[in-house]
């Protein structure tokens, strides 16, 4: 195995996005990349696990410090970014890379890294996302409209994507984020080295 494939997930806040990384996750040979976040966690959020937490201070020091593969500022406020060491990982112990990340920080890793899968993932409908965004109750009324005002905005670049996963129903989404996954390592581009050493072995 080469340099490891990065798969970059994207989507509107309530699309499942994590639910599929999760399900992605399940395939073996793959790292997830901890994201660092300004934003306070939630009363259901561990530090560690999705996101490590740290304050605005320390943030800027470690973007100024170039220690970030990406990083972008959402809905004005807080800061999210993906840090190099999760990249150097995965090429140490030999593993392909998941990120969670939003458009503009996909935009980021497209351009450095363009070999990389860059997944969209959408929900079936506005009204389904409303009401997505309702039921788990962790935003306000005006929180909800910002964000889905940001959906509205986020899915206008979904041309920038490799592919689309539609997540109206999560098995079958599931299946078809683990279905481009494998098909992405199975590529002739993503297969060169293997190819190239499987040929070594009859000689050339």
């Amino acid at each position: 195995m080469g340099k490891p494939l990065i798969y970059i997930v994207s989507g509107p806040s309530g699309s499942g996005k994590s639910t599929l990384v999760a399900k992605l996750r399940e395939l073996p040979g793959l790292l997830f990349s901890v994201s660092c976040t300004t934003r306070p966690p939630r009363a259901t959020e561990a530090s560690g696990k999705w996101y490590d937490f740290i304050s605005e201070e320390e943030f800027d020091r470690r973007a100024r410090r170039g220690e970030f593969l990406e990083y972008a500022q959402v809905f004005g406020r807080h800061w999210y970014g993906t840090p190099k060491r999760w990249l150097d990982e995965a090429r140490e112990k030999k593993l392909d890379l998941v990120l969670e990340i939003d458009v503009q920080g996909a935009a980021q890793v497209k351009q450095k890294m363009p070999d990389s899968v860059a997944i969209f993932v959408l929900p079936p409908s506005r009204q389904e996302l409303e009401r997505r965004l309702r039921e788990r109750g962790q935003d306000s009324v005006d929180s909800i409209a910002r964000r889905l005002e940001r959906a509205r905005q986020e899915m206008q670049r979904f041309q920038e994507y490799d592919f689309l996963v539609v997540n109206s129903d999560l098995e079958r989404a599931g299946s078809a984020i683990q279905a481009i996954a494998l098909a992405a390592r199975s590529s002739r581009r993503a297969m060169d080295s293997e190819a190239r050493r499987i040929l070594d072995s009859f000689g050339g």
